[in-house]
């Protein structure tokens, strides 16, 4: 799928879809009812891989990553990650967040940490 969005600090486009993943918690209230509405955004943006990822039960893939607060987002541009952190559990907030990402492609990529749980979280799901 060609997105014609640029790997940042690279002048060819990736033809990598981005990522969405939702770092949540069955135990979580908020998370429970994000997860509706986060699926529905998944619906609204269908050239975006959209991914939920329980940090209890998918230990392994969340490493040494600490959550403490839910939602947390991961947003990667297929390649590099973009994004790593809390936001409101409101999908008009990820909604215009990815909008901004995507108008910028030579935005800053997140750190290591970052990098590494994507990498962690797209080999685990193939």
């Amino acid at each position: 799928m060609e997105t014609g969005l640029q790997k940042p600090g690279s002048a060819a486009p990736t033809n990598q879809p981005w990522w969405v993943v939702c770092l949540c918690a069955q135990w979580c209230g908020v998370c429970r009812d994000y997860r509706g509405a986060f699926e529905a955004l998944a619906r609204d943006w269908p050239q975006l891989r959209f991914e939920w990822v329980d940090v209890e039960d998918e230990e392994d893939v969340v490493g040494d990553v600490d959550v403490e607060t839910f939602p947390t987002i991961l947003i990667a541009d297929g390649v590099a990650a973009r994004f790593l952190g809390t936001v409101l559990p409101q999908t008009q907030v990820l909604s215009r967040m990815l909008q901004s990402l995507q108008g910028d492609p030579g935005a800053t990529v997140a750190d290591d940490e970052a990098q590494s749980l994507f990498e962690r979280i797209a080999a685990s799901r193939g």
